[in-house]
């Protein structure tokens, strides 16, 4: 897994990660100052795979970030990406 970070500007807070060291699929999240402290989790699963959970009243809301491979693809990338997908709902769903 590549680099994590994150930064700020103009009231608005950046998590992001790099992705794989060729810097492919960065993804990240933006996230308004007003609700900063509603960041309960961030974590990049994969080079495509990444999510927030925001801490909510009465329930917490998950935001999932997913880039899915592209038809040039092997059939076994593809096959290891949804299997990855998968696992990530699975876990949600505990």
């Amino acid at each position: 897994m590549g680099q994590r970070g994150h930064g700020q500007s103009g009231g608005l807070y950046f998590f992001y990660g790099k992705g794989n060291e060729n810097y492919h699929l960065r993804t990240g999240f933006l996230v308004h100052h007003r609700i900063l402290s509603s960041v309960k989790r961030v974590d990049y699963v994969s080079d495509g795979i990444s999510y927030i959970v925001l801490r909510g009243r009465w329930c917490n809301t998950i935001v999932l970030n997913v880039h899915t491979p592209r038809q040039a693809i092997s059939y076994d990338s593809k096959h290891n990406s949804y299997e990855e997908l998968e696992q990530v709902f699975e876990y949600f769903l505990k």
